[in-house]
């Protein structure tokens, strides 16, 4: 098969890889790819906004199948505009990928069809928004309506803190747009987990489920990131954990957007919290989760491109065997991320932890200067090992760390190692 790859992060780099494992894959073309991409894939130099150029490109490639990567170009119709031509992709629709792209949207399906989630109210005005945390109490969570590169719901403990997070939001606009309307919902106390289904309308074949580290230092301290690390299995989340899980939270999820002339078409990321009530959406996403990606996939032992193509020609995805190994996922970022940050240091080391057995370095923030590989993002690089438990996992991921430098690099301590939550 000749397949074209939209992206350029953390999430396509492990995408590629583990395509390029496929027996059934011909050609990899990515775009706009990235320096680790280039090791498994052609990178052709077309943005992700580019929506025109991806599809001559892939018309001019032939894809067999376009498998697109990041929120943003499917929230925008990218996988609309692909199909019109005729061309077979992995990703949802506009109106499906609506459930990551306004969560206003997301939390009125949820309420329409009694999906167990958060109580919640979305706003466009700020008064009646700061009203209604006073009436919920803290803690509670303000989040941005639209996208905010995962980086837009803020955690308030005190009502002082929900006002400057309206503020933010609403009035000084830190978010663009994405924060003109906003929800407000009460804070679910459990085990957060990510949870991964290949979806084909009204039919959901479950893949996998991690846990990620959003808070950018140790012990889920500061700012939310769009993830600092990530691993799995998770001692919490068993076999009938998922079963439940897909019964009252994924099916009826997907047969509500169904219902609403939104057929789903693609993977489902389920953010979940397990609460002492039993699971409860925290939000969804209309793709792979990053870096729950790159810890999910590490482990895999199925071929991935005949599960995304089966799902791209809407076909039920085969069911997937759980992963015999863990995998742990560190996330190395740049100095002041997820705030302002300096790009084109120099990086090295990459080569010498890849030498371990068992890790993988994905390119998230990459790029080539004169042969030199340097930083060009906040979150640079996810350092994946995959091990026969999750103690041996987290060993050699932070052993790879030790072999990598750059300026400014700094990264959690503790992935793989929080202690549970009690619901």
């Amino acid at each position: 098969m000749k397949v074209l790859l939209v992206g350029g992060g953390g999430r396509e780099h492990a995408l590629a890889w583990k395509l390029a494992q496929s027996p059934r894959l011909g050609r990899l073309v990515a775009a706009p790819g990235n320096p680790g991409i280039a090791r498994h894939a052609e990178c052709a130099p077309v943005g992700v906004e580019d929506h025109d150029g991806l599809v001559r490109l892939a018309e001019k490639e032939r894809a067999d199948l376009v498998v697109i990567g990041p929120e943003i170009p499917l929230v925008a119709g990218l996988a609309d505009r692909l199909a019109e031509r005729g061309i077979t992709v992995f990703g949802p629709t506009a109106r499906a990928a609506a459930i990551e792209g306004s969560k206003a949207f997301s939390k009125a399906l949820m309420a329409r069809h009694g999906i167990p989630t958060a109580r919640f109210q979305s706003f466009d005005d700020p008064a009646r928004a700061r009203r209604f945390c006073r009436e919920l109490g803290t803690p509670l969570v303000v989040k941005t309506d639209g996208l905010a590169a995962g980086k837009g719901a803020i955690v308030c403990t005190t009502p002082a803190e929900a006002d400057d997070a309206i503020a933010a939001c609403m009035e000084r606009r830190v978010f663009g747009a994405s924060g003109a309307t906003v929800v407000v919902e009460e804070f679910l106390v459990g085990e957060e987990v990510s949870f991964f289904a290949l979806v084909t309308g009204r039919h959901a074949t479950p893949l996998a489920a991690a846990q990620d580290h959003k808070a950018v230092f140790d012990g889920d301290r500061g700012p939310n990131t769009g993830g600092m690390g990530a691993f799995c299995p998770l001692p919490c989340f068993d076999a009938a954990t998922q079963a439940r899980v897909m019964t009252t939270l994924v099916r009826p999820t997907i047969a509500a957007l169904a219902d609403e002339g939104r057929p789903y078409s693609g993977v489902l990321f389920v953010q979940l919290m397990l609460t002492a009530h039993g699971p409860k959406i925290v939000e969804f996403n209309c793709r792979f989760g990053d870096p729950e990606c790159q810890a999910i996939l590490a482990p895999m032992d199925a071929d991935l491109l005949p599960l995304l193509a089966a799902v791209a020609r809407g076909e039920p995805a085969p069911a997937v065997p759980p992963p015999a190994r863990a995998a742990v996922c560190v996330t190395l970022a740049s100095d002041g991320y997820p705030g302002p940050y300096q790009t084109g240091a120099d990086i090295s080391g990459v080569d010498d932890a890849e030498r371990i057995p068992g890790v993988s370095v994905f390119h998230a923030g990459t790029a080539r200067r004169d042969d030199r590989l340097v930083t060009a993002g906040g979150r640079v690089l996810g350092v994946t090992a995959v091990g026969d438990d999750a103690p041996g996992a987290i060993d050699t991921a932070y052993e790879a760390v030790g072999r990598i430098h750059f300026e400014g690099m700094h990264f959690r301590r503790d992935i793989g190692r929080r202690k549970p939550v009690a619901a």
